[in-house]
């Protein structure tokens, strides 16, 4: 082997011809041995992975990977996912590039507040792009990523003005490959023909073929995409360079490389699976180091000559984010409009007084459907908000998500749209919808909002946890929401608000008029680093009588008040309006009743002295949600809610036959009364608790 084919830099119209280099086998050599110092210094952690897989980490950063370490966030950077999680290797990787990641954030590889914990954190480590470890997942954000490239890409790079049309590369196991969600969004990628992702599949030695016999290259060409072969991944340097630089020769399909290798390559256990998740041997490391010439006495070491190749990279990607930088500055005098916009996006910054463009409601104003109030706000945005990417899982008609005149986001080959096109067609893929929006929304300058129904967002619950564990912002538009979807107790997900609520920095809604949707709005595109679930109703709604959009942007607020009340019913969603039916039948019986709206605990909760306002002591508080009883203890003292899997009939019987009225709800509140006034003593609110 004497030297890698050419490849072409993005901002360099020549060839650049690299050579193979005496560091290679060194480099190589001090990422295995360094992944069995990180684990087993650890006593835990998976050495198998990054030790065969060193080979292609080598030649993808040093050779073809477009990123500035010190300037870790440049846009125009290429994207790398480690979607198989092993991620000793992304960190032994992000070290030797030069991010803020030392060779003693190495030793403290899965200690507790380190910024090396084990599986890959964005905005916990520098360099880490995506949130990964449940399989299938990154792969899936890798699909979202490049979507993102190619839709910003379309509107924004002019003739000479390329500048955003960086890679997306991921690294997956077999393990990706079985789980359903990266099914569903590499089936998407092929159909979008996305050129832009690079997708390395690590196969090791056989040891899924006990549940794992498909033909994967024949079902990623069935897909739509390009699939090549490196049979000896552990040896091959330049077949995997060629790999790669013919997948980014190929502009119209994404690329799937079938990459052999060794697990554990250079232990003693080497191909076993006793190398995948136990960290090696003291002596099986001293033999590991001993065979590639490194001192076995000495642990974690890095030859100075691997530091000087890597630094290359840093190097590379520092004159490239400098070239991209001033052809920025070109670009604002030849189009001056389109940079303003850019730079904004770029920035993460909404423009200047777009909320003004959300519909403000009065009490007089009709009933509507709240997915019909959705669709209102969205069409009343859009213009101001360019930022926005919507999507539907193949319920656009229902959900409806998609604002007239919207064009669709296509391949301009296909005839149904163009990568400028602001809506996505997901499919029935619930699961890789959720986790495609991750991905947009972790590359940046894009608002993504998903629809389906509300019970099939538990579909794409993997997806929604790792949207709040990594910030963010993606916004979902749940309708058919509770018992009133008239569908049956297959589509009435009575449960999964409870569910989605006990999710830390994660926004569940479930609006009760205009003004509570246009409030769940505001909060879902302001909040940068909080993902949102707007949970519609389907039946039409009445507006309220002290609603307003800074009401309800609180989480909660008194609809109707009274002073020395007996009792305060909360209820969210569609049930408020049957709740103020209850306190008006109340108050004729002379039992003073307040009701409060609570459209999203998490807002409300952010406010002690408020929340405590709102759900205060001294009388008793009912709740009233169509939905299951579990989790309305965090602020509620006793309950009336739905406790089985609903049933099929139109809404109004359905409410009926679960004792959803306001004369039902009357009796019970007065039951509720009177327990409390035989009872005796204070009422405290269940908010005031020692801790």
């Amino acid at each position: 082997m004497t030297k890698f084919e050419s490849v072409k830099s993005p901002f360099h119209h020549h060839h650049v011809k690299v050579r193979t280099s005496p560091t290679d086998a060194t480099s190589i050599a001090t990422i295995r041995t360094l992944a069995a110092d990180v684990v087993g210094k650890a006593n835990s952690g998976h050495p198998g992975a990054p030790m065969g897989m060193a080979p292609v980490t080598h030649v993808l950063f040093t050779r073809f990977f477009n990123a500035n370490p010190r300037s870790s966030k440049w846009f125009n950077r290429d994207r790398f996912v480690l979607s198989n999680g092993s991620c000793a290797l992304q960190y032994i990787a992000l070290h030797l590039l030069g991010y803020k990641l030392s060779l003693d954030d190495l030793k403290a590889f899965r200690q507790i507040d380190s910024l090396t914990p084990g599986h890959p954190e964005a905005h916990h480590t520098d360099g880490i792009e995506v949130t990964t470890g449940p399989l299938g997942q990154g792969i899936s954000n890798a699909v979202g990523l490049a979507i993102a490239q190619a839709h910003l890409g379309a509107i924004y790079n002019r003739e000479g003005f390329d500048l955003i049309n960086n890679y997306t590369y991921a690294f997956l196991g077999d393990g990706c490959l079985m789980e359903g969600v990266s099914s569903e969004t590499c089936s998407l990628a092929g159909h979008l023909q996305l050129g832009n992702l690079i997708a390395v599949n690590i196969s090791m030695d056989g040891d899924t073929a006990v549940s794992f016999t498909e033909n994967v290259e024949q079902r990623y060409l069935a897909y739509g995409w390009q699939v090549l072969h490196v049979r000896d991944g552990d040896h091959d340097l330049e077949g995997i360079y060629n790999a790669i630089a013919e997948a980014r020769r190929e502009k119209n399909k994404p690329t799937l490389i079938r990459l052999t290798t060794t697990i554990g390559y250079g232990s003693k256990q080497q191909g076993t699976q006793g190398i995948h998740g136990s960290p090696l041997k003291p002596d099986d490391i001293a033999a590991l180091k001993t065979k590639v010439g490194f001192n076995p006495d000495i642990s974690f070491h890095v030859p100075d000559e691997v530091y000087s190749a890597w630094a290359v990279v840093g190097e590379r990607g520092s004159a490239l984010e400098a070239q991209w930088h001033s052809l920025l500055a070109s670009y604002a005098n030849a189009y001056p409009n389109e940079h303003t916009e850019l730079t904004r996006r770029v920035a993460g910054r909404l423009p200047d007084g777009w909320e003004k463009s959300l519909p403000v409601y009065k009490s007089t104003d009709p009933a509507q459907v709240p997915r019909k109030l959705s669709e209102i706000v969205l069409t009343a945005i859009t213009p101001a908000l360019p930022d926005l990417l919507g999507g539907s899982a193949d319920l656009t008609g229902s959900n409806l998500t998609r604002v007239k005149g919207t064009v669709d986001f296509q391949p301009e080959n296909t005839g149904l749209g163009s990568y400028k096109g602001t809506y996505i067609r997901y499919g029935v893929r619930e699961h890789g919808m959720g986790a495609i929006a991750n991905g947009i929304a972790a590359y940046g300058g894009i608002i993504p909002f998903v629809g389906t129904f509300l019970n099939f967002v538990s579909y794409a619950a993997g997806a929604v946890r790792l949207s709040a564990l990594s910030r963010l912002r993606v916004i979902w538009i749940a309708t058919h929401d509770s018992i009133g979807g008239e569908d049956g107790p297959t589509h009435q997900p009575i449960e999964t608000a409870v569910h989605f609520r006990s999710i830390p920095n994660l926004a569940f809604w479930r609006p009760a008029d205009g003004n509570e949707v246009s409030a769940a709005y505001l909060f879902a595109l302001r909040s940068t680093e909080t993902p949102s679930i707007l949970s519609l109703s389907r039946q039409n709604l009445p507006n309220l009588e002290n609603s307003s959009i800074e009401n309800a942007s609180r989480g909660g607020y008194v609809v109707h008040d009274e002073e020395g009340e007996d009792l305060t019913i909360v209820a969210t969603g569609s049930e408020v309006s049957i709740a103020l039916e209850a306190a008006g039948m109340l108050s004729a019986q002379g039992i003073k009743t307040r009701v409060v709206s609570l459209p999203c605990w998490l807002v409300l909760i952010s406010s002690q002295e408020y929340r405590l306002s709102v759900l205060h002591s001294g009388a008793p508080i009912l709740s009233l949600e169509a939905l299951s009883t579990t989790g309305c203890g965090q602020s509620i003292v006793t309950n009336s809610m739905v406790c089985r899997l609903g049933c099929i009939w139109s809404y109004k019987k359905v409410y009926e036959k679960f004792g959803i009225t306001g004369g039902n709800i009357a009796v019970v509140g007065k039951k509720v009364v009177d327990f409390y006034k035989t009872k005796g003593g204070e009422v405290v609110s269940p908010l005031v608790r020692a801790l």
